[in-house]
């Protein structure tokens, strides 16, 4: 199962970059991994049919109980061959209707599938939520789309704030549950399913998880606003499998939790209420798409009253409809694309005679709504009455016929627009002239032909689908009449009787409704129209920007002290207070083990109070790395040289990049002197903080009560065959950690390098423009000595022989250091990857030789600037970032292939090698390679963006107008 999974993932990554070679055939492609779902499920569907389900685990973090469980069950079966059928015929009919950037949508489309696959899959709460969240992003791309649209940005935008609000309801409600049932498996959960105040809350904000993810009023207005997504994607995502995510987590809860008290009333409210007037909505939309989202929101109301219900007939019920709704709604939308692609236009006001010149559009379609009317023998009858059973002589529920009442009246809706469709769609209108689109081609229509056949083939075949709605189904007792069972003639029945009702009224409503061109019979005028869900939504979004934009006006002041203020008023309210109630104090901790480090504590003192006198910026920064060197000094001489050395060259990158940024900044700090009793209360407050830290340190350090984690490491250190211990702990040991620290500062660097662009676009760039052979617009030919500063130094350069060189004025090159740089260069590299190479047994390893490689691009980049550095390592420093943090994940994930823990080494040893001799390693150094490249990355991405032009910046004069402004 995970392998399908990664499968998805895996080659939706590449479609992108194949669709431009591939062509059409990137669909075929995209294909693959569904049908291999749909294969592999059919393979194991006579176990789980018997109710042995399959389980697969892989443990992630097994000592935070932390594992990747999935099984495939009765339910999460139906499911996978939903996603997989639908989306392969969705798949194939793009092969056709999609015409440009297929290899983009045909990724996310199969991204999405496997998203959705691995959510019916997951035996794990936290899984779950994973997957949930993953189809929430591919909708959001999809829906959006390429090009820069408007209209489907502010589409895209509504489903991703509905649905992830939804799905923090759920986090949250997850969490509570598992929490209280002692167990993350959900598997485990139902089979003994707590019962307690703390689960009535967790159901509460599950429902609502649910309710937004499947378009239920009055969460429903993104569905409708994501009908200008192309119909492949509304045919899949927003008909056939993503709006169904909450309804399978209703489906998948109800056995153990269907008899919580708020459970039956909100499912049946909330789904009654959309079925209801999402089917009337959908009569009076003119345009197809829309009707059949409005009907979709109805379906999915019937679909959770049915799943709901907590008992037999109704969960039979609801896996029928499950798989009726996803044939004839994927059919319907599909049509309403041919359609589109054919006639240039889906307004059933324009739209006539189709029917004639499409007659096999038109059966495919006839199929379908005659499916979604529950009209026999197709699969959408069975299971409407099986619906009509559960409420009419089921037991076990409270207000059952006011229930039956209600999914009575959406079902008469249903009928009508039904009709409508079918009338709007190929109907020949009186007051339009008939249009002439050219019948589809055979491949176009054959994905929505085979869908709409699969409901009269499972409607008359109906012991195939009863197989997997009775396994999921028996998981409730049956009631006294005994188990419901599947057929297509029970009888002359109540139910046969409500059925035909059903059909009647519906006509007849469907007969009086299309008496008008406009889609509205007169009648209709004297309705109150329903309230419109998008003024809703935006009347909203519109007052969280204004309470947004008060709350900003009143915190967000500008003043960068005082946000710090803040910030450490918090951290003296919340552990300082912490430790003050606790009393703990630095009891049995040694201040000082050698004498040594006395001087080296006053020099950080003295350093330190020296950054509060000073008032030059340059000399503030080199005072704290000051302060950052002697900490380093201090863990050298505490024994940890790894420590002191990572120290060391994080001080020394870190003082370069400041010192980049401080060329263009004033050189001194605001002159302005604070009023005495602001500097009192700074003072004050830095001290206090002060003293907090160093309490808490200490306290820290004589807190510890449990043996030490050290000795662990140095008890398993054999089996990573390092022999540095502070290697192993940061990639092997804690490799997880290190891989999400090296994400922080990859996303931290490319927020510096996106706040630079924002401001170099602004008109900073600085320093004259160069041409393309080297000169300079302002100053003449760089090896010209009539170009010299007039100051120049006795060993500047007089001709440009360094690749960039001609970034600096002649007077501030100095060629005694481009010499000396240019021979240092290849050493510091050489440095830097001998580090990487001996982490594993001497300090080093491949941050701190990723640090010292940065170091030399530094120094490269003094001498000869951007281009010199460009010529030196012509490679993209994102792509450099972004490969190093690729191998060091997708090392971690070679291990799970193979049975063992992600992130996991393995020793390799080979002997009498030629040349080298023996070679013994681990494959913990390919994540350290990744460390080491991600580095480097970062380091020339923060030099591209930060030392901007190595000229100074040209002196701006006032001009008379800005003069007179000033005054």
């Amino acid at each position: 199962m995970l392998v399908l999974v990664i499968a998805h993932a895996g080659l939706a990554a590449a479609l992108p970059c194949w669709g431009r070679r591939t062509g059409r055939a990137v669909w075929v492609i995209a294909a693959l991994p569904l049908l291999a779902a749909l294969v592999w499920s059919a393979v194991r569907a006579p176990d789980v049919l018997r109710g042995a389900p399959v389980r697969e685990s892989l443990a992630w973090a097994p000592s935070l109980g932390l594992s990747l469980d999935l099984r495939l069950d009765a339910l999460s079966l139906l499911m996978v061959w939903v996603i997989s059928g639908v989306g392969a015929a969705v798949l194939a009919y793009s092969a056709y209707y999609t015409e440009r950037d297929t290899g983009r949508e045909a990724g996310l489309l199969l991204a999405f599938a496997g998203a959705m696959t691995g959510l019916v899959l997951a035996d794990n709460l936290f899984v779950l939520y994973v997957f949930w969240e993953l189809t929430t992003l591919a909708s959001y791309f999809l829906i959006a789309g390429p090009e820069r649209s408007r209209e489907r940005r502010r589409a895209a935008e509504q489903a991703l704030l509905t649905t992830v609000a939804g799905g923090l309801a759920l986090l949250a409600g997850l969490v509570v549950l598992g929490e209280t049932a002692g167990t993350y498996r959900i598997s485990g959960i139902l089979a003994d399913p707590p019962r307690g105040a703390a689960v009535t809350v967790a159901m509460v904000l599950l429902l609502l998880g649910a309710f937004a993810k499947s378009a239920q009023m009055p969460l429903h207005g993104w569905l409708p606003a994501a009908m200008v997504a192309p119909t492949p994607v509304s045919a899949y995502l927003h008909a056939a499998t993503m709006v169904k995510a909450g309804v399978y987590l209703v489906a998948r809860f109800a056995p153990g939790f269907a008899d919580v008290p708020p459970w039956r009333p909100a499912v049946f409210a909330v789904g009654l209420v959309s079925m209801v007037l999402g089917a009337w909505r959908a009569l009076r939309e003119t345009d197809l798409k829309r009707l059949l989202a409005y009907g979709t929101i109805s379906e999915l109301g019937m679909l959770m009253v049915l799943f709901g219900a907590g008992t037999r007939t109704a969960a039979m019920a609801g896996a029928v409809m499950l798989a009726a709704h996803a044939a004839f709604k994927a059919t319907l939308f599909l049509v309403t694309g041919i359609l589109d692609h054919q006639a240039g236009t889906r307004d059933v006001r324009e739209l006539s005679g189709a029917g004639r010149r499409m007659p096999g559009v038109f059966a495919a379609a006839l199929l379908a709504a005659l499916s979604m009317a529950g009209v026999p023998p197709l699969l959408g009858f069975l299971g409407k009455e099986a619906g009509y059973e559960a409420f009419l002589h089921g037991t076990g529920i409270g207000g059952r016929l006011p229930v039956l009442a209600g999914l009575v009246l959406g079902s008469v809706l249903t009928v009508a627009y039904a009709g409508r469709f079918l009338w709007g769609a190929f109907a020949r209108k009186p007051w339009a002239e008939p249009g002439t689109p050219e019948p589809p081609a055979r491949g176009f229509l054959a994905p929505a032909a085979l869908l709409s056949a699969a409901g009269l083939v499972l409607g008359l075949w109906y012991q195939g689908m009863a197989a997997p709605a009775r396994a999921y189904a028996d998981r409730y007792p049956a009631g006294p009449e005994g188990p419901y069972e599947l057929a297509l003639w029970h009888g002359l029945t109540p139910v046969l009787g409500l059925s035909v009702l059903t059909l009647l009224l519906g006509a007849a409503l469907y007969a009086a409704h299309r008496e008008r061109a406009d889609g509205t019979g007169p009648w209709w005028k004297t309705l109150v129209r329903l309230p419109d869900s998008q003024r809703a939504y935006r009347r909203t979004v519109r007052a969280t920007d204004l309470l947004a934009l008060r709350l900003a006006r009143g915190t967000q002041v500008g003043s960068l002290p005082v946000y710090l203020a803040v910030l450490l008023c918090a951290v003296l309210a919340l552990p300082g207070a912490a430790l003050a109630v606790t009393g703990t104090g630095p009891a049995g901790t040694r201040l000082w083990t050698s004498s040594v480090q006395l001087p080296l504590v006053l020099v950080i003192l003295a350093a330190a109070v020296a950054v509060t006198a000073t008032r030059h910026r340059l000399t503030g920064v080199l005072l704290v790395g000051a302060v950052g060197y002697g900490v380093a000094g201090l863990f050298l001489l505490r024994g940890a040289p790894d420590l002191a050395l990572t120290q060391f060259l994080v001080e020394t990158l870190t003082l370069v990049i400041v010192v980049f940024v401080l060329r263009r900044m004033p050189a001194r700090f605001s002159p302005e002197k604070a009023a005495p009793r602001t500097r009192i209360l700074q003072g004050a407050l830095a001290g206090a903080i002060g003293v907090l830290v160093g309490v808490f340190t200490l306290a820290a350090a004589g807190a510890r009560r449990a043996p030490a984690v050290s000795e662990d490491y140095f008890r398993l250190l054999p089996e990573t065959g390092a022999h540095n211990a502070v290697n192993a702990i940061v990639v092997d040991f804690r490799a997880l950690d290190t891989l999400g620290e090296i994400a922080v500062l990859l996303v931290a660097a490319l927020g510096v390098v996106s706040l630079a662009g924002v401001r170099r676009r602004g008109g900073d760039e600085a320093g004259p423009a160069r041409t393309g052979n080297g000169t300079t617009g302002a100053g003449g030919e760089p090896g010209d000595r009539t170009a010299l500063s007039p100051t120049a130094q006795w060993d500047e350069p007089r001709e440009c022989w360094l690749p960039g060189g001609s970034e600096r004025p002649g007077g501030e090159r100095s060629l005694l250091l481009e010499v000396s740089t240019w021979m240092a260069f290849p050493s510091l590299m050489v440095v830097s990857v001998f580090l990487l190479f001996s982490g594993h047994s001497h300090p080093g390893g491949g941050f701190s030789g990723g640090l010292v490689a940065g170091l030399a691009c530094v120094l490269r980049y003094l001498v000869g600037g951007r281009d010199g550095l460009g010529t030196t390592a012509p490679v993209d420093p994102g792509l450099l970032a972004g490969g190093g943090l690729a191998l060091a994940a997708g090392t971690g994930l070679v291990p799970a292939l193979f049975g063992a823990e992600p992130l996991s080494g393995v020793l390799v040893e080979a002997h009498h090698l030629p040349v080298i001799g023996t070679l013994k390693f681990s494959t913990t150094l390919f994540f350290d390679m990744g460390v080491y490249l991600l580095v480097i990355g970062v380091a020339l991405k923060l030099l591209s963006a930060l030392g901007t032009n190595l000229a100074p910046a040209p002196r701006r004069t006032r001009t008379p107008a800005e003069g007179d402004l000033t005054r």
